[in-house]
This record gives C-alpha cells, structure tokens and sequence, in this order.
C-alpha cells in the first residue's frame, strides 16, 4: 500500500470536514447491514444473499442460528451530520472468504467501526488487527440487543485487548441514534487524533 491511498478529507483553508468515508467491520452476522440500513438517510445498496448449504462449511452460524442471508461484497449508505458533514458508509463482508475485499473498501477511509457481538467478541479480532496493521483510526462499538449478557466496559477492553487510547462504545445497532452516536464517535476521535499531531497522511 503506498501513504497516499489513506488521507484525512481535510481542507487544509477549512477546519472542518465536508465529506468522509467510513468502513463498518466485524465478524460474521454481527449487524453491519443492519447498523448500514438503520442510519443510511438513502436506501441502502446491499448485497446481501441468501444462504445455502453451499457455504455451511465457510461460515459459523454459532451465536446467529436464524441467520438466513449474508453479505457478499459490500453495504453502502449515506448519513448527513449537521449542515457541513456527509458520511458514506461502507459495510465489509464479515466471512473470511471476502476479506480480500477489505484492501479495496478501506481505501480513502478517514476510519472504521468494528462492530462487535458479546457472544462472540473473538470473532472481532481480525478486523482489529487489519486496521491495527494498518494504521486506521477506529473504534469499537459493542451491539448489545435484547437478552445479551451485559459486561463492564473494563472487561470488554481485556476480552478484545484493545488500547486505552481506542474508544469503546455501546450500541444498538437497529437503533438509528444509536448508530448515527457511533459514527459521530469515530468522527471525533479521528479529530482528536489530527489534533494531537497524528500525520495528515496515513499508511
């Protein structure tokens, strides 16, 4: 990957952002197109398929028994925050046979969301490490749906082995405020990066 594949869509005569791409990460069935579809203010590209029994040996329903369709490419969909700032929002396929795809989708990126599921907080690693390697800003949000167990934010930081310096945050993903409360989240905290001296170009 060359530095200028990652850059922070800012102005450098303006302080603010205009226009940003964010990538939605996570394990398999963990709620990207959902979260997608829950805050997209257009109606949502979604390449979702149902499932056969083709895949049973690829993808792990453990923790999603009633999982009936998956994503293989991408979700895409769009947010406007405030009157100065448009979030284009692109889900990643969580099953490990399309991770290839996630060099393509992460480009331009100013950061990530990974979405996490409690009953299968493992399943989050790889996209963690990915963005780790890579040196994209993100977060993590932690779905918590109905009849999830609950966990302190404490124990979920050992579990994922996450850094102080990366915010943790609840949410639900069907919930539009709740989404939208994670974007802005991710959006401040790459802020807060460039303010500290982060570089401008990442890579």
């Amino acid at each position: 990957m060359h530095s200028s594949d990652y850059r922070y869509p800012l102005d450098p005569d303006r302080t603010r952002i205009r226009a940003a791409k964010i990538v939605i990460a996570g394990g398999f069935g963990v709620g990207k197109t959902t979260m997608v579809g829950a805050v997209s203010e257009i109606e949502p590209l979604t390449t979702e398929a149902v499932m056969t029994s083709a895949g049973t040996d690829h993808d792990d329903l453990a923790g999603v028994p009633d999982k009936t369709t998956t994503t293989v490419a991408m979700d895409f969909g769009r947010i406007t925050v405030g009157s100065d700032l448009i979030l284009y929002l692109f889900g990643a396929p969580g099953q490990t046979r399309f991770w290839f795809m996630w060099d393509q989708l992460h480009r331009g990126a100013i950061g990530a969301v990974v979405l996490a599921d409690v009953r299968r907080l493992t399943d989050s690693f790889p996209s963690i490490d990915f963005f780790e390697n890579r040196q994209v800003p993100y977060l993590v949000a932690v779905n918590v749906f109905d009849g999830a167990p609950r966990y302190t934010e404490d124990d979920l930081r050992d579990a994922l082995t996450i850094p102080e310096g990366v915010p943790l945050l609840l949410c639900d993903a069907r919930d539009r405020e709740s989404a939208k409360a994670v974007l802005v989240g991710l959006v401040s905290h790459v802020l807060n990066l460039h303010h500290r001296g982060a570089p401008a170009v990442l890579g």
